[in-house]
């Protein structure tokens, strides 16, 4: 027989001796998910987001300023006055000391006057909407410089970039030069989403019927830069990335020459409303697209919802709103106003093969919109002379209305001009 000595250790479950070798492999996969993260935003290739990344490391150290000490402050008590240490004095009737009350409300209101102050200067100087006023810390902007306008429009789910001065436009890649300043409109199609460059500047909301802007400027070249939407939008949002390229001036140049002339394999033709209401559509993971040519109106149109034929613009219903309205008699025109990416098509409809009296209404409105009083639209109706605000423009009273407790007569009773005044 084996002496109880010789006798063997009894084995360990098979799961509790893998569990130091699982937890080690957990470790080292999450230092490996750790060393693919990078610092972009506080190392980028754009003055601008350098700024900001500035702001974050200064705003960070100033409140470690308070952070810091207070954690030290708790790990020393909690070993100073331990149960075991009976050399701690103790005091259980104290309650107040000065000193330490100036010390703990003191510091953080110092600190707080701090970032208020950074807030407040950063706030103003790193406002999307300011141009910028130097190249970096070292190049001031001079004074005849032109900035690169780029007109972006937010899609589903992908980006379109329209360059107005090269009148040329790219879906899903953003080219720039680097050292110029670089100036965004932007907007969107159906839904709120967000541009953003991390190498290059803040990110700034896109959303349809308004026009958001972003001053920038890329002092590093590189064909790494990515760009996304940081504001989720569907089903597609994951695929809304685009390359974000910086290159030199001559390097630019070429690039848009190239485009122009339509001889690369990207190259999908002009960009006119119809083929941008087929870019419109929905699509997911959309591949790199390079036009030759772009319709000069195309964006403001975009902004002002009003690319598809027979669409009135928001700027015409505006100006119809700010002369006292239409009443009934411009129902259709508000008809052209609706906006259901769904429903829309019934309202064009509507007005695409119009009627002599709806194409005399639709000519009116236009007129009454886009032309100085007395002047004459295409040639066939003469703009009202008369442009009295809320006074219906010689509209009767529609019959729904009660006037003196009866109903009214909408072909011989004149509608009453507002008693409400514009100051």
């Amino acid at each position: 027989m084996r002496s109880p000595e010789s006798r063997k250790m009894p084995r360990l479950p098979a799961a509790l001796a893998r569990a130091p070798v699982a937890r080690t492999a957990a470790a080292l996969a999450l230092t490996g998910a750790l060393s693919a993260c990078n610092t972009v935003v506080l190392k980028p290739a754009g003055d601008v987001a350098q700024q900001q990344g500035d702001l974050v490391v200064i705003s960070t150290v100033l409140m470690l300023l308070i952070v810091a000490p207070v954690m030290l402050a708790v790990a020393v008590f909690a070993w100073r006055y331990r149960a075991s240490n009976t050399e701690a004095k103790y005091e259980p009737d104290w309650d107040h000391s000065t000193q330490l009350e100036l010390l703990i409300w003191a510091a953080p209101l110092l600190i707080i006057i701090c970032l208020g102050a950074l807030t407040w200067t950063s706030t103003h100087l790193l406002d999307p909407y300011r141009t910028i006023g130097r190249i970096d810390d070292k190049t001031p902007l001079a004074s005849d410089v032109k900035p690169l306008e780029v007109d972006v429009v937010a899609l589903d789910w992908k980006w379109l970039f329209i360059y107005p001065e090269q009148g040329i436009a790219t879906v899903n890649e953003l080219v720039v030069p680097t050292g110029r300043p670089l100036q965004f409109r932007i907007t969107a199609s159906s839904v709120m989403n967000s541009f953003y460059v991390p190498a290059m500047a803040g990110q700034i909301y896109a959303m349809p019927g308004m026009e958001t802007r972003l001053h920038a400027v890329m002092n590093k070249t590189g064909d790494d830069f990515v760009g996304f939407s940081a504001n989720y939008s569907g089903a597609g949002f994951s695929g809304m990335r685009f390359n974000t390229r910086s290159v030199t001036e001559a390097d630019f140049a070429a690039w848009a020459s190239s485009v122009k002339a339509g001889d690369d394999k990207s190259a999908a033709g002009a960009l006119d409303a119809a083929t941008y209401l087929e870019l419109e559509k929905p699509s997911e993971n959309t591949p790199v697209m390079h036009y030759a040519n772009v319709d000069a109106d195309l964006f403001g149109k975009v902004v002002d919802l009003c690319v598809e034929p027979g669409k009135m613009c928001m700027s015409e219903m505006m100006a119809i709103d700010a002369r006292g309205g239409l009443g009934k008699a411009g129902i259709r025109n508000v008809e052209m106003l609706t906006y259901d990416k769904y429903g829309r098509d019934a309202a064009t409809s509507a007005t695409a093969n119009p009627s002599a009296a709806v194409q005399r209404e639709l000519a009116w409105v236009r007129a009454l919109c886009k032309q100085a009083p007395g002047s004459v639209i295409d040639n066939t109706v003469e703009a009202p002379s008369d442009l009295s605000a809320l006074s219906g423009s010689d509209l009767k009273a529609p019959q729904s209305i009660s006037l003196n407790g009866r109903e009214a007569d909408a072909a011989s009773t004149p509608a009453r001009p507002s008693s409400i005044t514009r100051n």
